[in-house]
């Protein structure tokens, strides 16, 4: 009979499977850990957390703090996109014959988290792999919003550099379907600006705080969200949202406006695909629109 035991996690009752005579297969267990609220642990994870050989994790303190709270005692090895090809040969070996789950800090592990590597590597060497589904950031973010979900596509962080973020977007503009980034506080209003210089028009979701205390989902255009976020700085991790194109055309004023922004830091040849780029515009007519207003 299974063992059956309580815990308390944010106000909700997590029923915990101690299997205290069932061994766990050997392999890699990726598995899903909470984004904020604990109560977001599910029950598989908790069994698998207690029954498995070793964790490897991000951060030995915050998985530390999870299991803990979990009333889980494991073995904890540090792995991150920072460890050496040794220390994943090492954890490879030790599945062979032990059952190793894998974590992240928060989420699920391998969306812009550490893991890709070791999983591949694990395959290769025919180690038996099981995922754990549970709580992401991408996917509940995209559900707050109400952003068109019927295509979407993670691109993860943004770069930090304004011409290689420029490129990254330029890049990501005839994408029919929703885009999800990562975001920091302090980087957010540059990523703001970068999606409003090439795509004033397209909805944005600003969602924060994801399952915790202070949750925000902020919509509308670049330049409110902007103004918001001037005078009300955001704190925590953030989800960054960004709608399809729209098939609607943008008013000769709001074409000028455009054009006129851009030729003020390119020439007009790279101010007219850019516009065209955003607004769906023939390049033709926004490059001779775009000599027009230059000799002006």
């Amino acid at each position: 009979m299974l063992a059956l035991s309580l815990i308390a996690v944010h106000g909700f009752a997590v029923s915990r499977n101690t299997h205290s005579s069932d061994p766990l297969s050997a392999g890699l267990y990726i598995v899903a850990t909470p984004i904020g609220n604990l109560g977001d642990i599910t029950l598989r994870a908790v069994e698998i957390l207690s029954r498995c050989d070793a964790v490897a994790c991000e951060d030995t303190r915050v998985t530390g703090k999870l299991l803990k709270h979990l009333e889980i005692a494991k073995p904890l090895w540090r792995y991150d996109d920072h460890s050496d090809e040794k220390a994943r040969e090492r954890l490879i070996e030790s599945m062979r014959s032990k059952a190793v789950v894998l974590v992240s800090d928060a989420g699920t592990p391998l969306v812009s988290d550490p893991g890709y590597r070791l999983v591949n590597d694990a395959r290769r060497e025919g180690i038996a792999v099981t995922v754990l589904p549970g709580a992401c950031a991408a996917i509940a973010g995209l559900t707050l919003a109400g952003l068109p979900n019927d295509r979407f596509l993670f691109a993860g962080f943004l770069p930090n550099k304004a011409k290689a973020r420029r490129e990254t977007l330029e890049g990501l503009a005839a994408i029919d379907a929703t885009l999800i980034f990562y975001e920091t506080a302090p980087r957010l209003l540059a990523s703001l600006e970068a999606i409003g210089t090439l795509w004033p028009y397209r909805e944005i979701a600003v969602t924060r705080e994801l399952t915790k205390l202070h949750e925000e989902c902020r919509r509308g255009l670049s330049a409110g969200l902007i103004a918001w976020y001037e005078t009300h700085p955001p704190k925590g991790e953030i989800v960054l949202l960004v709608s399809p194109p729209e098939e609607e055309q943008a008013s000769a004023d709001d074409i000028d406006r455009m054009l006129a922004e851009a030729l003020g830091r390119t020439k007009p040849s790279q101010a007219a695909a850019e516009v065209a780029r955003s607004t769906g515009y023939e390049r033709k007519a926004l490059y001779a629109r775009a000599l027009e207003l230059q000799r002006r």
